[in-house]
């Protein structure tokens, strides 16, 4: 008797396959639904997260922009708060003697980040990358800037760069006689500072460059030197395209880094004396001795909307060109 015969009369399949085995769909559906226990689990993990970063990011800066529009001391209760619309964005562009010194500064800290450190960071990356001997302990030394503090990178460098007994003029032989003022001076202060911030971020960008280099597919660099590339062609034409992705997230992480400078320069000399930021004056105007809340929160959104600015436009200049290619 055939296996359709058996279960058209009601009897069971002698090898108790056909009629006893459930459907492969419902075998799939089991397979894939997770248990109660899981589902709470993986709630909790995706939740406690959203929930504290909406409570501790998002609440905050969209506090912050509503405070932009008001005028208010930070004592009393929200009924104390009056509400000038625009006027602090017209008096910080109009009537703040500081704020245009200190947007020129974040633009050139910024320039210099994306110039000194991406291209340092590139080169000791493909240097680590051909497997040099000690390489972990050069990788390891380089980055060892990036686990300090800029707190801490800012007192060091205080030490170097000390008029008198400081690292820099006995090199240079000027400590005994007219020794370089280097954080004293207004004119040459910003940039003695942004070498040590650079020094500090040069193994960050190493770091990340080195990662995508180990990303990269070896035959490709194999078919590139068959057909009679050199190293460098090899570089600009087949390896650096394939680093499109960390470009990205180098120009994300550097802009970020510097339009939120703030511990080296207020170890300095509080962001005083040539070395203003932005950072620096949203700071002095919400904690500071005059403790304008509307004028801070105006100075919070500005440096946003220019972090947002630089950061969405090279996003849409390359997700354009991929479009076209």
């Amino acid at each position: 008797m055939t296996a359709v015969q058996d279960k058209a009369s009601g009897q069971a399949d002698p090898g108790g396959t056909a009629a006893t085995s459930p459907p492969p769909y419902r075998r799939t559906r089991r397979a894939t639904a997770l248990p109660s226990g899981d589902k709470l689990v993986l709630g909790l993990m995706l939740g406690i997260p959203s929930l504290v970063h909406v409570l501790f990011v998002w609440v905050p800066a969209l506090g912050s922009i509503a405070l932009s529009f008001s005028s208010w001391d930070g004592i009393g209760g929200f009924e104390d708060i009056e509400w000038v619309g625009f006027q602090n964005y017209v008096d910080i562009f109009t009537r703040y003697p500081r704020f245009w010194p200190a947007l020129q500064h974040n633009l050139i800290w910024l320039v210099f980040l994306l110039v000194l450190p991406t291209v340092a960071g590139l080169l000791l990356a493909v240097l680590l990358d051909r497997q040099l001997r000690f390489g972990r302990l050069y990788q390891s030394a380089l980055y060892l800037p990036m686990v300090l503090s800029l707190a801490l990178v800012g007192f060091i460098w205080q030490l170097i760069y000390q008029p008198e007994q400081g690292l820099l003029n006995n090199l240079l032989g000027t400590a005994d006689d007219h020794p370089t003022n280097w954080l004293g001076d207004p004119d040459i202060n910003l940039y003695a500072v942004l070498v040590a911030a650079a020094w500090r971020h040069t193994g960050y960008v190493m770091l990340l460059y080195l990662a995508g280099l180990k990303s990269v597919d070896p035959a490709l660099k194999e078919a590139a030197a068959l057909d009679g590339a050199s190293a460098f062609q090899t570089f600009t034409r087949v390896t650096f395209p394939v680093l499109k992705p960390v470009n990205i997230v180098v120009l994300v992480v550097t802009v970020i880094e510097a339009l939120r400078a703030f511990d080296i320069v207020y170890v300095v000399n509080k962001g005083r004396n040539g070395l203003e930021l932005l950072s620096v004056l949203v700071t002095d105007n919400i904690i500071g001795e005059s403790s304008r809340i509307g004028w801070g929160s105006a100075l919070a959104v500005v440096l946003l909307l220019i972090s947002l600015g630089f950061i969405i436009t090279y996003l849409f200049q390359v997700f354009r060109k991929e479009e076209r290619a």
